[in-house]
């Protein structure tokens, strides 16, 4: 197994699971499950052990090895500067010795099997990719400066479809030139890389990238931040040379050209960790809610690098291994934000924001915080919003 070599480094010091803060429990399966195999040092060990033939791959062991929400926080508490830098690696590598067995987790495997069989994991009719515009007058790419890249979850969930119509209507308020692919993107395969299935991950980037060549694509803007990273990294490694950016760079950027505007509001803003911790980009957000007048930005007490994650990477948001109880990391961080006295709970990513919409339904907190993408927000400050 790739980083096989790296494991015995780890010698469970416990790290792994908290903020650099130290204020509370920052990993996303630790906080649901509470038992040390569940962390990321203990799932490593687990991972060891099972290369060394000590434990057999089990249905627990399974669920431990896919219960890992990929949001690395790990890598940033980790003391070991010989490991650190490679404890998600590690994660998907053992991953994808799991899926050479085709001995997957159910949901797992659904997953993959919808992701290959139709090129979402929705299984939905690639037509049903236009539903989103539905109203709206977003052109398919031609010869625009950009390509809007919308995902899956933008394309096929209700939530994620209502921020993507929120991107694209703030783009065009900032006069910005793009198009869309529509019915001929398909998934661009952040979280089946995420999941161990690097075969299918290569099938979907060739796909794209030799969509995006006939095109003559050269700039890209991303919807989520999963996209954004996947074009960023995995592709460039893969000979895809694309200049990537996610909708908020645009946004910062673009600000000033969208009429004036004040939201009179009370802000906190989560940190998706694919933005984040990933990409290392903590202020393109933060810059477009800075310059909207009225706004009070309220940090949480995990923020940033400290950022709890929402649980949906990694897959989780198909796949629900970490499930949405009161110890979930979704509801843990609805709480948050509600003790930051914050009116709104921004967010830039679509899976981040229906997981914590349905966090805030869970712990019947509407009337107290409502979730809405940064795009909605500029909107609606603009008086665009409806």
């Amino acid at each position: 197994m790739e980083y096989q070599e790296l494991l015995h480094r780890c010698f469970r010091c416990g790290w792994c699971k908290l903020p650099l803060n130290f204020v509370d429990i920052n990993c996303p399966a630790y906080m649901t499950y509470r038992f040390e195999s569940f962390s990321p040092g203990g799932r490593l060990w687990l991972i060891r052990a099972w290369l060394q033939g000590d434990v057999e791959m089990s249905d627990r062991f399974r669920e431990i090895i896919f219960s890992c929400a990929t949001c690395k926080n790990c890598v940033e508490a980790c003391a070991l500067p010989k490991i650190k830098d490679n404890l998600v690696d590690i994660v998907i590598a053992a991953r994808n010795e799991i899926v050479q067995t085709g001995k997957l987790p159910g949901p797992v495997r659904d997953y993959l099997m919808r992701v290959y069989d139709t090129g979402n994991p929705y299984g939905k009719p690639q037509a049903d990719r236009l539903r989103w515009t539905d109203g709206l007058d977003v052109p398919l790419y031609r010869d625009q400066e950009f390509l809007l890249f919308i995902g899956d979850v933008g394309a096929f969930d209700e939530s994620g479809m209502e921020m993507a119509r929120n991107v694209a209507k703030a783009l065009q308020l900032a006069g910005v030139s793009f198009g869309i692919m529509g019915e001929e993107e398909i998934s661009d395969g952040n979280d089946v890389y995420a999941l161990g299935e690097k075969d299918l991950f290569k099938h979907l980037a060739e796909r794209l990238m030799k969509g995006f060549g006939d095109r003559g694509v050269k700039k890209i803007i991303a919807l989520s931040p999963h996209s954004y990273n996947a074009f960023k990294n995995y592709y460039a490694a893969a000979g895809g040379k694309i200049d990537v950016l996610h909708f908020s760079h645009l946004l910062a950027l673009k600000l000033s050209n969208i009429n004036g505007g004040t939201l009179q509001a009370r802000v906190t803003f989560h940190d998706p960790c694919y933005l984040g911790r990933w990409n290392n980009d903590y202020n393109a957000c933060r810059s477009v809610l800075g310059g909207i007048r009225g706004i009070e930005l309220a940090e949480m007490e995990r923020n940033r690098a400290n950022s709890l994650c929402c649980g949906g990477g990694g897959g989780n948001f198909f796949t629900a291994m970490l499930g949405s109880g009161p110890d979930s990391p979704s509801r843990h961080r609805v709480r948050e934000a509600l003790d930051t006295g914050a009116d709104i709970l921004a967010v830039a990513c679509p899976i981040c924001r229906k997981m914590l919409e349905d966090a805030v339904k869970d712990e019947s907190a509407e009337d107290s915080i409502r979730v809405r993408d940064i795009a909605g927000i500029v909107l609606e400050a603009a008086g665009a919003w409806h």
